[in-house]
C-alpha cells in the first residue's frame, strides 16, 4: 500500500505538467515545511477539480472576486508521483474557512492487498489557495494542443491534423 497524507496549513498547492503538449503528465502538488507530495492525475481531473472549486467559491462567498488568489507557483522539482489519483472529493469547513480536497489512490490491477486500503491524501486549503489553484489549473489545461474545430478532440502534435478531417 502507498503512503497516505493529511496536510494542514499548506505552504504550497498547485498543479503542473511535465513533458511537451500531447505527452504531458499532470501532477497535483502540495507541501508544508519538509514535505512535498506529488500525485499524478489526468487532464480531465484537473479541469473538473478547477471548475468544481470555482463553483464552490461562488457558493460559499458573497464576492468570490474579492478573494485574493495566492501567487501562481509551479511544481517544485524533482517531481515524482507518490501514486495515481482515482477519486477526488471536496468538502468545506465553515468554522475554519478551509476547503478540503481529498484524493484517493487508483487501485492497482495486480494489487494483492485489500482493495479498500487505497492511500488517501487530504489537503486543507485557504480560500486564497483555492482561488490560486483554479487560475493555475485553467491555465495549465488550456496550454495543451488546440482542439479540432469539428470534433473537439486535440489535434496532432503539430496542431494541424485530426482523424475526423479525413
Amino acid at each position: 500500500m502507498s503512503a497516505s497524507y493529511d496536510l494542514n496549513d499548506l505552504e504550497h498547492f498547485t498543479v503542473g505538467t511535465v513533458g511537451p503538449p500531447g505527452q504531458r503528465v499532470f501532477y497535483l502538488q502540495a507541501g508544508v515545511t519538509g514535505t512535498v507530495v506529488s500525485l499524478k492525475l489526468e487532464k480531465q481531473q484537473v479541469a473538473a477539480l478547477a471548475e468544481y472549486l470555482a463553483g464552490a467559491l461562488r457558493e460559499i462567498t458573497d464576492d468570490p472576486d474579492a478573494i485574493v488568489p495566492e501567487a501562481d507557483i509551479g511544481l517544485i522539482e524533482p517531481v515524482e508521483a507518490e501514486w495515481i489519483v482515482g477519486d477526488i472529493g471536496i468538502g468545506y469547513d465553515a468554522d475554519a474557512e478551509r476547503m478540503l480536497v481529498m484524493a484517493t489512490e487508483t487501485p492497482s490491477q495486480d494489487d494483492t492487498e485489500d482493495p479498500d486500503e487505497e492511500a488517501t491524501a487530504r489537503f486543507r486549503l485557504t480560500l486564497g489557495q483555492v482561488a490560486g489553484f483554479v487560475a493555475r489549473a485553467r491555465q495549465v489545461v488550456a496550454a495543451g494542443r488546440p482542439p479540432c474545430r469539428f470534433c473537439g478532440t486535440p489535434l496532432n502534435d503539430d496542431g494541424t491534423w485530426c482523424p475526423c478531417s479525413n
